[in-house]
């Protein structure tokens, strides 16, 4: 009885620091939209998130900025790739802001190089379903 009861505890502490690193997009004021341009630093392609980080020019200095991003899956859905963007690349990010006023938010859209826009309302890619005789 008391391995049973040790093992749940530790599977309860196990669950509960997960749920705490993971944070609720509260923290992002939703109300609010901003844009800023800026040198990408850093892309990392992940779950639960994926983030661009970037050096912003304002208020005379430079700022690191951190953009908070779906799952690598759920972006791949709207043309997005681990290589999308690269150290170096001069982008433009939508974002909704950090409620505390930190250099960071929650992406919206992102501007590439060329000019392409990559947003959250970007068309998902179709299902191409078979027709024809016994496609059903």
């Amino acid at each position: 009885m008391r391995k049973l009861a040790a093992g749940s505890l530790a599977a309860l502490l196990a669950f509960a620091a997960g749920a705490a690193a993971h944070h609720s997009p509260a923290v992002f004021d939703r109300t609010k939209q901003i844009t800023v341009a800026g040198v990408v630093t850093e892309f990392r392609w992940g779950n639960p998130h994926s983030w661009i980080h970037l050096e912003v020019e304002r208020d005379g200095g430079t700022q690191s900025w951190s953009v908070e991003m779906d799952p690598a899956s759920m972006i791949a859905r709207n043309g997005w790739t681990s290589k999308t963007l690269k150290p170096g690349d001069r982008i433009e990010v939508r974002v909704y802001p950090l409620r505390n006023d930190e250099p960071g938010g929650q992406y919206i859209s992102v501007v590439l190089p060329d000019g392409t826009v990559m947003d959250e309302d970007r068309p998902r890619l179709e299902v191409v379903r078979p027709t024809g005789p016994g496609a059903e």
